[in-house]
């Protein structure tokens, strides 16, 4: 890796660590993120968690490559449970669907009580996580949305305060689009939600079709179709 050139993703997410993080990054992906904060920042230091053992190895090649062996370390394990309590006060998680990150937070919950920031780049479905973030009590405090190589991805930021202080009165929208992102409305969000819409378009127009109508879901497209055409300018 050329330290000095993470991906843009990776790199929003490092832009977000505060100086002489002491941090967790969960699925490391050759524990790039690591060793480029670590080299950037000399008070630094991480665990770099990964559930397989090639990956581990990967990360394990990464780190003594950069001779960082004594500021990084590289664990074998699932998502949290590679950390004891109070060992880190940052956790990143990037690269994965907003679901799975929903779910390792919530699994890996008695190992956050020392951690003042959470960091996440979701591939897919943010909405899951901005939902647990209100749940347990996590205030978003920023989000991004940027495009890489033909993908749309969104980090969020969070810490302990009060989970409600980002939403309006139009709570569900804005757990859906995010409501720094609703904000700001930039290009790369307008690419996004109108490819959205188009999809969501289809699928309703497939579900109108079909013998047995699921109304249900008929209706929740409808509001969300609606929701798009308010968002998309």
């Amino acid at each position: 890796m050329n330290v000095n050139q993470l991906s843009k993703r990776l790199q929003l997410v490092a832009d977000y660590l505060p100086e002489g993080a002491n941090f967790a990054d969960i699925g490391s992906d050759h524990a790039y993120l690591p060793c480029y904060v670590c080299i950037k920042d000399k008070e630094a230091k991480a665990i770099a968690g990964e559930v397989n053992r090639g990956p581990l190895d990967s990360a394990k090649r990464e780190v003594a490559s950069h001779n960082l062996e004594d500021r990084i370390q590289t664990r074998l394990g699932s998502g949290l449970s590679v950390l004891t309590e109070g060992e880190v006060q940052q956790i990143t998680i990037a690269g994965m669907g907003g679901p799975l990150i929903r779910d390792i937070l919530d699994e890996g919950r008695d190992k956050l009580s020392s951690v003042n920031r959470i960091i996440v780049q979701p591939n897919i479905d943010a909405r899951s996580i901005r939902k647990w973030f209100v749940e347990y009590g996590y205030e978003l405090i920023a989000e991004e949305i940027l495009e890489e190589n033909g993908h749309i991805y969104e980090v969020l930021v969070a810490q302990p305060g009060d989970p409600l202080k980002p939403y309006s009165q139009n709570q569900e929208k804005e757990l859906w689009f995010g409501p720094y992102l609703l904000r700001e409305s930039s290009s790369v969000f307008q690419k996004k939600w109108q490819e959205e819409l188009e999809t969501k378009k289809y699928i309703l127009g497939e579900l109108e079709k079909a013998q047995k109508v699921n109304q249900a879901k008929v209706d929740q497209l409808h509001k969300e179709i609606e929701w798009l055409k308010e968002v998309v300018l």
